[in-house]
């Protein structure tokens, strides 16, 4: 029997605006310190986002991409939540 592969459960919104809330295989942003990416079994996660692109890989399609000016990030047990451009 095959094993499910891990997915992420994204919500990623701003004040006016769900840019994505679905299943992803990887979100990748800039805090203070670089890039990072999370990826499924990600440990506990809390960062301030940095300017500049947020990618969410999903698993059909091309992935999203959007810009953001500032922003937070959280992550625990594959659940992933990004608040933007407040």
């Amino acid at each position: 029997m095959k094993t499910p592969v891990e997915q992420l459960n994204v919500i990623a919104r701003a004040p006016f605006t769900i840019y994505y809330e679905g299943k992803a295989s990887a979100v990748s942003a800039t805090n203070r310190v670089g890039p990072f990416d999370v990826l499924p079994g990600h440990a506990d996660f809390f960062s301030v986002l940095e300017p500049g692109q947020v990618i969410i890989d999903i698993a059909e399609g091309d992935p999203i991409v959007f810009d953001i000016a500032a922003g937070i990030i959280t992550a625990r047990d594959n659940d992933v939540h990004l608040f933007v451009n407040m």
